[in-house]
């Protein structure tokens, strides 16, 4: 988009240069930004069912190409399709969504990247509070709770004046009786597995363990939201109801088929298995070291939006600069069509384009002229001549730096992104053609002295 935009602002600025006023640039701009987004639609796009599911893992690979995990993208690129298609949601209104928030990422480092794996089920980088608690919980009643479980301490400020030590001791057992209380009130709805933000003291462990309950202490409450999402649970923040008593309902709480403790790799982890209300899948990462870690998880997270964005749209326009190319070509013709003052800023729009494909070559180390030159040739044979129309999947083989057809390579991207892009940098470009007058505030000078004066004030003796 940056680059786009950017370039668009370049040639824009030299038509203004030749006495072109910014509002017939702005209305060649609209116009040709138009005209692109209706070819790409018409004549660009490939629908998902026509190609079959392999465009999705084409799609997966080309975005990791260029990543740090673009040696194993084929491993990776599998991995990426089935956890984004794990957690697809299909609403009342029949709308497929893949949310991959719902993709929960965790890094461990060690071993190589190939030892990463996909795990069906929600994975808590947590452990059970207590050694005693069962390790498997089958047809799992979970309560989310974003406070602590532990004993009550009078709020700062409180004071309690006692005349007598018996009074003293009940106040203490009062203490611990109210957290007993609630912990009470939270297992007999039927909870038996409960997960929250805070702590939970070993006094409050007994209860659990006595009781054959799984609790799980300090979770992230970024990990509770999803969690309590995926098994139809709440998040609850407090106890209290609107009579100002403490209560809990067996709404409350969310339904899995199971919640196991299970050693992944070198940790333990809590995995919760066949959720409720929406499906959810753990990605494991694994690496040599965090900061490789961190490059990973990025690489997958940009992999899942763009599977993410092919299934929802279900079209895909092929990559490689090959849109780009063709939208030039078709329109600098568009541009001689017209016998209006847009002509010039269409036909700007056009050249603009081919940074792209110019971009790629250069950080490839390729010949950019002589390659974007031959992808010009190619796609303007296929757009005059009926013989030739399928050259307009030429793209660029940045590997072999030379123009080929990336359909049958399998280097694809998402169309509803390179519209977004094109339509985005257009808007950019205009908002700041929009611009009249800007006023620049230079920096304060400070006193300026010349050699000679500073010899004389003896500065240079310091």
């Amino acid at each position: 988009v940056v680059i786009v935009a950017a370039e668009l602002l370049k040639n824009a600025d030299e038509l203004v240069k030749q006495k072109i006023h910014p509002t017939s640039i702005i209305a060649g701009y609209r116009l040709a930004c138009k005209e692109a987004v209706k070819y790409i639609q018409d004549h660009l796009t490939y629908k998902v069912e026509d190609l079959g599911e392999d465009c999705l893992m084409s799609a997966a690979k080309t975005c990791m190409s260029s990543k740090l995990i673009g040696a194993d993208s084929e491993f990776f690129s599998k991995m990426v399709v089935e956890a984004a298609q794990a957690v697809k949601v299909t609403d009342s209104k029949g709308t497929v969504t893949y949310p991959i928030k719902a993709v929960n990422v965790l890094k461990a480092h060690g071993k190589s990247a190939r030892e990463s794996l996909l795990i069906h089920g929600y994975a808590l980088n947590c452990t059970i509070a207590a050694q005693q608690m069962p390790r498997v919980v089958a047809n799992a009643k979970i309560a989310c709770l974003d406070f602590s479980l532990q004993k009550v301490k009078m709020k700062m400020g409180v004071q309690l004046l006692v005349t007598d030590v018996d009074q003293l001791d009940k106040m203490r057992d009062r203490e611990s009786d109210m957290t007993k209380e609630r912990i009470q009130k939270i297992l007999a709805t039927g909870a038996n597995v409960i997960l929250t933000t805070g702590g939970i003291d070993d006094l409050c462990l007994k209860y659990f363990v006595e009781a054959g309950a799984m609790a799980v202490r300090r979770c992230k409450k970024q990990d509770l939201k999803r969690i309590a999402k995926a098994t139809g649970a709440q998040f609850i923040t407090s106890m209290a109801n609107i009579e100002g008593e403490e209560s809990f309902e067996a709404s409350f709480l969310g339904e899995a088929a199971e919640v196991a403790q299970e050693r992944i790799s070198d940790d333990e982890l809590i995995l919760i298995k066949g959720t409720k209300a929406r499906s959810a899948s753990s990605i494991i990462l694994r690496g040599p070291n965090d900061f490789y870690c961190d490059e990973m998880e990025r690489s997958v997270h940009d992999a899942l939006c763009v599977v993410k964005r092919v299934l929802e749209s279900k079209s895909v326009v092929v990559g490689g600069g090959c849109v780009e190319a063709a939208l030039s070509i078709y329109l600098e013709n568009f541009a001689t069509s017209l016998s209006s003052r847009e002509q010039l800023a269409i036909a700007d729009f056009a050249k603009s384009l081919l940074v792209i494909p110019k971009t790629l070559a250069v950080n490839a180390a390729k010949d950019a002229s002589d390659l974007v030159a031959k992808l010009r040739a190619y796609h303007n044979s296929s757009q005059t001549k009926k013989e030739h129309a399928q050259l307009k999947n030429c793209g660029l083989d940045l590997y072999e730096g030379l123009v080929k057809d990336n359909k049958k390579a399998g280097v694809f991207e998402p169309a509803i992104s390179k519209v977004k892009s094109l339509k985005f940098a257009t808007e950019a470009a205009i908002t700041i053609l929009r611009i009249d007058d800007m006023i620049k505030l230079a920096p304060e000078k400070g006193e300026e002295r010349s050699y000679q004066q500073a010899l004389a004030a003896g500065d240079l003796d310091r």
